[in-house]
């Protein structure tokens, strides 16, 4: 289509028909730009502010990596280390019996207290199954029955618990080494007599507290 027919004026038979007048050259194209203008939708300011606030916005942001720094942690010793520096051994000026009465009375009040008083009237076997998992450092322990004769009649305060021994402190101030295996030793709390049969028992403190024995009804020597 010609350029010059798009713009040709309306013809005069026309005009009446279509009932429209012809303007000026002013007047179209102030009546164009407004048409336009009215046609087109632009986004109002009130739009745009609602879109930033009700919408996250991507800015392109990433953040820095943080380098991370290798914490030095604090090796404690090791079994052979331990033997060297004698950490567990007791020095003779501190193997006096009076020295551990203190930890015999906390003992005391610690096993009373964790078996609900030792009643007269209390369970015995749940006063045993309380005594499995206990804590025996200051009970004054005595060996009733080994098959080394010349354990048998020693007690003392337990000032040191391993594996495979008790190391107690006698009344004459003598520490003596105990072996768990082949021997029962007896222990009273406030009148309550409870024996420990050491061949059952050789479990470190720390071990026995989460371990979960078995009831039986008989247990060798």
């Amino acid at each position: 289509m010609e350029e010059g027919l798009v713009r040709a004026p309306i013809p005069r038979e026309l005009v009446d028909v279509l009932g429209v007048e012809p303007q000026s050259s002013f007047k179209a194209k102030a009546f164009t730009e407004a048409f336009l203008k009215n046609s087109i939708q632009q986004p109002r300011r009130h739009d745009l502010q609602n879109m930033l606030s009700h919408k996250a916005v991507i800015l392109g942001y990433s953040r820095p990596k943080k380098e991370r720094r290798k914490s030095a942690k604090a090796r404690g010793l090791n079994a052979r280390q331990k033997r060297e520096l004698k950490v567990f051994q007791i020095k003779p000026e501190h193997q006096r019996y009076e020295l551990f009465l203190p930890l015999h009375e906390l003992w005391r009040q610690y096993i009373t207290e964790l078996c609900g008083g030792l009643k007269p009237t209390s369970n015995p076997q749940v006063v045993q199954q309380k005594l499995l998992k206990a804590d025996f450092h200051g009970a004054i322990l005595t060996v009733v029955r080994s098959k080394c004769p010349s354990y048998v009649g020693t007690s003392g305060i337990l000032v040191q618990e391993f594996k495979h021994v008790f190391k107690i402190i006698t009344r004459d101030d003598k520490l003596k080494v105990i072996p768990k295996r082949n021997s029962v030793f007896a222990v009273e709390i406030n009148g309550f007599v409870s024996h420990i049969y050491g061949s059952k028992f050789e479990y470190r403190a720390s071990e026995r507290a989460a371990k979960k024995f078995k009831v039986k009804g008989t247990i060798d020597l």
